[in-house]
């Protein structure tokens, strides 16, 4: 993107120089492209990865922000969710990503089905909309992936692919405004994000059966009801209390929150528990001789030390 002193010299304006106004046209034409340039200089990038300072170094922070459409995910999207992920992998500081919008009322409204060009609106072809699901499921596997906790952070609605990647999160936390469904069926189409797997895994496959099936909408109380979120909170007041569990797990050791959450997953996915706990054995035995252990088990010894009171 070029930056505003070109956009201005485009235009013909630089340093309170005008161009010569050929006509009442050309101004008009000029203080369109101004507006319009300006406008594009003062959009929020879609997607934002930054780390928190201390005292909550460790935790980083994804955020959407795409007001216009409410989070939608399109190709740009997409890719920026991708490049933040690969930032997470090569970040051995990092403990704790929260997932969370910057748009009020709207965590995420699903897979963005519409294009724009030439002003004008037209909708995905067949394949598009197919190369989208694939690049969703492939970018939201990446997310579950990653070896660290994840907090979806739910104001407003997450619909579709919106939810299709709360899901990938490790926790959930709701606001009581939020409103989490799946309408795929509606379009004759079916969430192709990891919505028909990972919903049932959480839910169970008959409650999942149903939201899919019907497209139906459930609120925040109704989710933790089922197990599809961890906590519904004052809405407004998600982020917060995702950001003190965030705290919380920080104060852990790292390496013990990895293992723990690569015992689960990879457990879950196993059908004998006789694997599932040759999993679960793999990752203890891994801890046993780090250092992140021996320090965990001296601030434990500190804290069961009796305390004199000299009486």
């Amino acid at each position: 993107m070029r930056s505003p002193r070109g956009l201005l010299a485009i235009s013909g304006y630089l340093d309170g120089r005008h161009a010569p106004a050929a006509s009442l046209s050309n101004a008009g034409h000029h203080s369109f492209f101004f507006a319009r340039a300006f406008q594009i200089l003062a959009q929020p990038e879609p997607v934002r990865l930054q780390e928190l300072s201390a005292p909550d170094s460790g935790i980083l922070e994804l955020r959407l922000e795409r007001p216009e459409v409410k989070n939608a995910i399109n190709w740009d999207v997409l890719r920026r969710l991708r490049s933040a992920i690969e930032k997470v992998q090569t970040d051995s500081m990092a403990k704790v990503v929260l997932v969370a919008s910057s748009v009020p009322g709207a965590f995420c409204a699903g897979a963005d089905l519409k294009v724009w060009s030439s002003s004008e609106r037209k909708l995905m072809s067949s394949s598009e909309v197919g190369e989208n699901a694939r690049s969703l499921r492939s970018i939201f596997s990446s997310f579950e992936a990653l070896p660290i906790p994840t907090i979806a952070v739910i104001e407003g609605a997450a619909l579709g692919g919106g939810l299709e990647l709360a899901l990938s999160c490790d926790l959930r936390i709701c606001g009581e405004n939020a409103e989490l469904g799946m309408p795929e069926t509606g379009l004759a189409i079916i969430p192709g994000a990891g919505g028909t797997q990972r919903l049932p895994r959480i839910v169970g496959s008959s409650r999942a059966k149903e939201l899919i099936f019907t497209g139906r909408r459930c609120d925040a109380a109704e989710a933790v009801m089922m197990g599809l979120a961890n906590y519904c909170v004052p809405a407004g007041e998600a982020y917060q209390k995702a950001l003190d569990i965030a705290r919380e797990i920080t104060q852990k050791g790292p390496l013990g929150i990895r293992m723990a959450k690569k015992a689960i997953n990879q457990g879950m996915e196993v059908a004998a528990m006789s694997s599932a706990l040759a999993v679960e054995g793999e990752c203890y035995e891994q801890l046993l001789h780090t250092q992140d252990r021996l320090e965990g088990l001296a601030a434990f010894a500190e804290k069961r030390k009796p305390v004199y009171t000299g009486k």
